[in-house]
């Protein structure tokens, strides 16, 4: 299969996705029933979210574009383990995208929270394209049979991972959060779009924003105002079984805290918060921010902020869970990795 055909199939496979958001099939409805039913995380509205994202990226003048950065005629025939994560709804599609595309056969396991979704993913794709069936190959275990592995885990897994796989090539990601640096001149409707980074699929990936760091005057009122909008997150159980403990905690433990009935902020220096809680970090000197987060990079996916200041690219409020073709996890080019290797 030639690269074009490949882009083909995803061409084709966004059109099949797009019509099921406008008017679902009763197999996609099944699917979405299912899926929720496996994983109580991934409600109609999240992976309906992140169908719509996935579409996005998949328009023939996008992958197209892509593509063209890559040498990718010109290289072997690989077989890659992947090892997918189940934190939101397909979040492993970018690799699976990464493997198809540039040529190279697949192994994936997939995660125990997340084979609804992306069983039917993968069997649309063979659908669309039979020859795929030679390309896809989904195991329980991956033990053998491959080249080169991308893992996606914990920071636990991860240690796991790399000990297991050290003789192999390999992509190894482990836990990362996401911050947002609030400036002075930032309005209330920035606040509402930087509450989509922080609540979209319940703040479970990566790139959902779990710390603030914010101007001394900071209101944590004016905040609340503007984000009351989700809170409809509310009528979800498991989050505001969360939400109730992390409360419970804070009130027992006397620590100072700011509530508005469905996320928590307190001041903390760690970029990684538990879940319905957003920590804050004021800050005097902007340049300290980008020093500190300069020396946290390790463990950051995303900078949000209306300011280009960073070590890396920021995000614009209220995109973090749209990324492009171009936004690779842990800032690892996969396709590079996946091209560069030889067997």
């Amino acid at each position: 299969m030639d690269l074009q055909a490949r882009i083909q199939s995803f061409v084709r496979f966004k059109e099949i996705i797009s019509s099921n958001l406008q008017i679902a099939t009763p197999l996609f409805e099944d699917v979405l029933y299912r899926a929720e039913a496996q994983n109580p995380w991934f409600t109609r509205k999240n992976i309906l979210h992140a169908f719509n994202s996935i579409c996005s990226i998949l328009e023939e003048s996008e992958l197209t574009a892509w593509v063209q950065h890559y040498n990718i005629e010109k290289t072997q025939v690989k077989t890659i383990a992947l090892v997918l994560a189940g934190n939101i709804p397909m979040v492993g599609f970018h690799d699976v995208l990464c493997v198809l595309i540039s040529g190279n056969k697949m192994q994936v396991k997939l995660s125990s929270k997340d084979t609804v979704l992306m069983t039917y993913v993968l069997k649309t794709l063979q659908s669309i394209e039979p020859q795929w069936g030679e390309y896809i190959t989904i195991e329980s275990h991956i033990v053998k049979g491959f080249d080169a592995i991308i893992a996606t885990g914990s920071s636990n897994s991860s240690r796991y991972f790399e000990y297991y796989f050290e003789k192999y090539p390999h992509i190894i990601r482990k836990n990362r959060n996401s911050v947002a640096v609030v400036l002075d001149s930032d309005t209330s409707d920035i606040y509402t779009k930087l509450a989509s980074d922080i609540f979209s699929y319940f703040g479970l990936g990566c790139r959902n924003v779990s710390k603030l760091y914010v101007p001394k005057d900071f209101s944590v009122s004016h905040f609340f105002e503007a984000i009351q909008s989700y809170d409809y997150i509310v009528a979800h159980s498991k989050y505001m079984n969360n939400y109730e403990y992390n409360k419970s905690i804070y009130l027992v433990g006397g620590q100072q805290h700011y509530d508005n009935g469905f996320v928590l902020l307190t001041e903390h220096n760690s970029i990684s918060s538990p879940l319905a809680v957003v920590y804050f970090e004021k800050y005097v000197n902007f340049a300290q921010v980008q020093e500190q987060l300069q020396a946290l990079s390790s463990n950051i996916q995303c900078i949000v902020s209306t300011e280009d200041a960073f070590y890396k690219k920021n995000v614009l409020p209220g995109y973090t869970q749209c990324p492009s073709l171009w936004d690779y996890a842990d800032d690892i080019d996969t396709m590079n990795f996946l091209l560069q290797f030889t067997v």
